[in-house]
């Protein structure tokens, strides 16, 4: 038995488990503590990965090198590439996932990592040595040596679950809560707070009457999450199923809102405004008659499901009797009630942007510590984590993504630089470069990034080479091969789009909002034979070349902007300015700038509360 490691990630969830692996692949010496081994990966809410913002970070996570796009595609029972109706900017990946599939994968990934060592424990404390960790002791009394250690505790430190007035101690349903590490990090100077989260009842899908809900299929195409092409959806696939509350539940709700642990003082911290418990809806969208619900399967041989929006901490009586009345549910069965729950995290803006704490050396946080919530934000920081703990160890410049390289970046950014005032969660419009930020083109932008840092294998470099070429030559194509009107004016008429009086190159006719490049195959046998000659990702190669000719206006224009902007990103700040001492910056700028110590003039400018004069002095002071 080794006590003596590289990397320590403590927690065994979505950021533990990417943090971990990283750090073990790039070639740390690592070890994983989580309070359960059985529950490695766990979903602890909807059994679901990606969505809106969130798709765009899991394709991000793979490729880098991450597995969570992995895990869901082999855990997939549903796939949906959500907004499709909109741009490429918006399409957002989603999978319905087996939720016990989804640990066993994660448990077969972290268990043959090479370099990865699993402890079933739970730390009780930090050792701390001249302002920096350098290793922990456990409930169990075993300490443990590390160069530098991670933390992703989810939901865990002084978690706090509330069914009514019922209050228990846990992280998890079932599962007991942390203490000490929250009091510790207190004493030695770290600001915490507390917020809150919930989730739904589960039903026994046996007593679901679905002729009364409408079925929501997934997609049958070759979207799905991960990069490498050998990686495919392997289990059957199942429906969703969609039903609404009413007048009847509004009133059922209301009649328990004087024991909800919301409204009757109970619970004090601080919620997800995006995500509102059922209660929160009636009360603050008190105008609306229904509210749509989703009932998502939870695994190809489970009969449990999942209630989508129906999260609730209301008194167990309260939520039976309302869920009796939504279509379908009349003869509910549940497994267990909804519930919320409480627990501590610590302002982000106690972070440098490679997530290192700036109080402690060595010292990392990624997940809901650092006040996020999702999968996928906690993938995201976890990744990062991992890459930038090992770096600590063994040397190198820290891992920063900026905001336009990926949505991660967009994440760590608005964490060091804004903090958060609620749970934090990424939406498309959180990012300004998000034409750039797509989904089908995260390898391009990232892959590269990854096989330096030695986290790309082989056969992903080579795939992303092959796609590289395939893409490239078929976008010549288009910009070279002319198409003569006589040959294309019918199909244009089919279309609804004017005739064309000249001859047109292909790369311009596609620049039409009417029709898409599969369309124009159909319809021209010449551009249908080349298509087919590609051997490799065909259908992917086909709308990543079709995004880049139609948006290529538009994406040279966010290139420009980034590059503009991301001139003050070069310029450092930390440590060379004495901020109470410049009168010339607002009270409000010099508290801010002194709280948040920003490492850059770009960072800095993206505080809230810090203007454009206020740059505009610094860079004054810094001789630019």
């Amino acid at each position: 038995m080794d006590f003596n490691y590289d990397v320590i990630v403590v927690g065994g969830g979505h950021a533990g488990c990417e943090a971990a692996c990283a750090a073990a692949n790039m070639g740390s010496r690592t070890l994983l503590i989580t309070m359960d081994m059985n529950k490695i990966g766990q979903m602890s809410c909807n059994p679901a990965v990606g969505g809106i913002a969130k798709g765009q970070i899991v394709r991000e996570i793979d490729a880098l090198g991450g597995y969570m796009g992995i895990v869901a595609d082999r855990s997939a029972i549903q796939f949906r590439m959500l907004n499709r109706s909109k741009g490429p900017a918006m399409w957002s990946p989603r999978s319905q996932n087996d939720r016990h599939r989804f640990i066993e994968e994660w448990t077969r990934i972290v268990s043959n990592t090479p370099r990865l060592s699993i402890w079933q424990d739970t730390v009780a404390r930090l050792i701390v040595r001249d302002n920096a960790i350098v290793g922990l002791s456990t409930l169990l009394g075993v300490e443990f040596r590390a160069k530098a250690v991670v933390l992703t505790t989810g939901t865990f430190l002084g978690g706090l679950m509330h069914f009514g007035a019922t209050q228990l101690s846990g992280g998890r349903v079932s599962e007991p809560a942390s203490f000490g590490i929250t009091e510790q990090l207190k004493s030695l100077g770290f600001v915490a707070g507390r917020m809150k989260t919930g989730t739904p009842c589960r039903i026994d899908g046996r007593s679901i009457d679905f002729s009364k809900t409408a079925e929501q299929q997934g997609d049958n195409d070759f979207h799905k999450f991960s990069f490498l092409p050998n990686i495919r959806r392997e289990l059957p696939q199942s429906s969703c199923w969609i039903t609404y509350t009413n007048e009847r539940t509004h009133e059922e709700l209301r009649k328990g809102l004087s024991d909800s642990p919301l409204y009757n003082g109970q619970i004090t911290s601080i919620g997800p405004r995006y995500c509102p418990s059922i209660e929160t809806k009636i009360v603050t969208f008190s105008e609306k008659t229904s509210h749509q619900l989703f009932l998502e399967p939870e695994g190809v041989d489970s009969q449990e499901y999942y209630l989508n929006g129906f999260s609730s901490s209301l008194p167990f009586p309260v939520q039976l009797a309302a869920l009796k009345t939504i279509p379908g549910l009349e003869q509910v069965q549940l497994y267990r009630p909804g519930y919320a729950i409480e627990y501590d995290f610590f302002d982000p803006t106690q972070l440098k942007p490679n997530l290192e704490t700036k109080l402690l050396k060595n010292l990392f946080f990624a997940g809901q510590i650092n006040g996020t919530t999702g999968y996928e934000e906690a993938g995201g920081q976890g990744l990062l984590a991992g890459i930038n703990a090992h770096i600590n160890c063994h040397g190198g410049k820290e891992f920063v993504l900026r905001r336009d390289e990926a949505y991660i970046g967009v994440l760590v950014d608005d964490l060091v630089s804004k903090g958060v005032d609620e749970p934090y969660r990424m939406f498309t419009s959180r990012a300004e470069y998000r034409l750039t930020l797509r989904q089908d083109d995260a390898d391009v932008r990232l892959t590269p990034k990854a096989d330096a840092l030695g986290l790309a294998a082989s056969d992903r470099v080579s795939a992303l080479n092959k796609k590289l070429l395939e893409q490239g030559e078929l976008v010549t194509f288009l910009r070279n091969f002319s198409v003569k009107p006589v040959h294309i004016n019918p199909f244009l008429r089919s279309c609804g789009s004017s005739d064309l009086k000249h001859g047109c190159r292909l790369s311009d006719l596609l620049l039409r909002p009417q029709f898409g490049l599969a369309d124009l195959a159909e319809a021209l046998p010449v551009l249908k034979e080349r298509i087919e000659q590609i051997p490799f990702l065909r259908e992917e190669i086909v709308e990543s070349a079709e995004v880049l000719l139609k948006y290529s206006g538009y994406l040279e224009r966010e290139k420009l902007v980034a590059e503009k902007l991301n001139r003050l990103e070069s310029i450092p700040l930390r440590g060379r300015l004495d901020y109470a001492t410049i009168k010339s910056l607002s009270t409000e700028a010099r508290q801010k700038l002194q709280k948040v110590d920003p490492e850059t003039v770009g960072q800095a400018s993206r505080i809230p509360g810090i203007s454009p004069s206020d740059i505009n002095v610094l860079l004054v002071l810094l001789g630019r």
